[in-house]
């Protein structure tokens, strides 16, 4: 294989691998920080699929980082096979939780008209955290 941005072991790769951490995190931190979060399944499963994201991105990202420091890409077919495999599950798992929150977070706030009522605008944001690094590593190897 030869050496693409972005690619496991590498300081882009590093790169994409904490921004996926940190927005992650953002999404659980605001999610988990209403009080009302829990009453609604899709809530609960979107903090549960950023808990599980935040898990996967610092491992990995620590993975990148010993690499950076013994200075070796990680170019082994069976461990980038595993990182596009965990990264393609926990990237699922993520955009059909972000997807289920914002159905739930549209019908509160279009249809049943109750905002002043909710958290909308934390329910918003933390949908929407996920949604923006996406997977760094999934679309190089697969």
């Amino acid at each position: 294989m030869k050496d693409l941005p972005g690619m496991p072991g590498t300081t882009g790769g590093l790169a994409l691998r904490l921004s996926q951490l940190f927005f992650s995190a953002a999404a659980l931190v605001v999610m988990a920080t209403t009080s009302d979060f829990p009453s609604v399944t899709a809530f609960c499963y979107l903090v549960a699929a950023a808990g599980l994201q935040c898990l996967w991105s610092c491992s990995l990202a620590i993975v990148d980082v010993y690499a950076l420091l013994v200075r070796r890409t990680l170019q082994n077919h069976r461990v980038v096979c595993l990182f596009t495999l965990g990264d393609g599950m926990t990237s699922t798992l993520t955009f059909a939780a972000a997807c289920a929150s914002a159905g739930i977070t549209v019908l509160i706030d279009n249809d049943l008209d109750s905002c002043g009522h909710n958290h909308c605008a934390q329910f918003e944001t933390a949908t929407a955290w996920p949604s923006f690094p996406g997977s760094p590593h999934y679309h190089l190897f697969s």
